[in-house]
């Protein structure tokens, strides 16, 4: 069996695409998004999990309700799931005092660290998700966006070992106080 061999100029094009786009380069766009802003208050998201394919596998709503006080914020967040499942997420996210966010959650290993800039914030950390009786833990990169003062999209890809999973898409709407 022959042995594929990869021209060094090859693999150096293949691994440039992993760089990726940081949060630093929306730092000029507009409407701000200040999580402690955003992030108060009555929110509902409506979104869909999708396979390593791209098929839909999934729709959901949350309704969310989130505050914050003295730096923290809470986010309780509570789905519905097209099959009926219910659960829920309750997200705390932390202030640190050299820029950014951590936020933690109960199904979350560890901190997940969150950075903004401009009109966007990217969270990266890894969620334990049930699967068949036991579970598996995915490293998720969350990208959110606000559009509007009162709308924001948010794409998340998940991935175990590197490789990609799934995928979720979702629209988080401020509701009026």
């Amino acid at each position: 069996m022959r042995k594929l061999k990869l021209p060094v100029i090859g693999l150096v094009f293949l691994l440039g695409g992993c760089g990726g786009v940081t949060v630093s380069e929306y730092a000029g766009n507009t409407p701000k998004l200040d999580p402690e802003i955003f992030f108060n208050g009555r929110l509902v998201a409506h979104g869909v999990i999708k396979n390593r394919g791209g098929k839909v596998i999934r729709r959901f709503r949350a309704d969310i309700n989130a505050g914050w006080s003295d730096g923290v914020g809470t986010l309780d967040e509570r789905f519905v799931f097209d099959d009926g499942e219910l659960d829920r997420r309750v997200w705390t996210l932390r202030n640190n005092p050299g820029g950014g966010y951590t936020g933690t959650a109960g199904d979350v290993i560890g901190d997940g660290a969150i950075t903004v800039a401009g009109n966007a914030m990217f969270l990266d950390y890894v969620l334990r998700v049930p699967r068949n009786d036991s579970s598996i833990d995915l490293r998720i990169d969350d990208r959110m966006y606000l559009v509007s003062p009162d709308v924001l999209i948010n794409e998340s890809i998940m991935t175990k070992f590197g490789i990609r999973v799934g995928q979720i898409l979702l629209t988080i709407r401020r509701l009026p106080n």
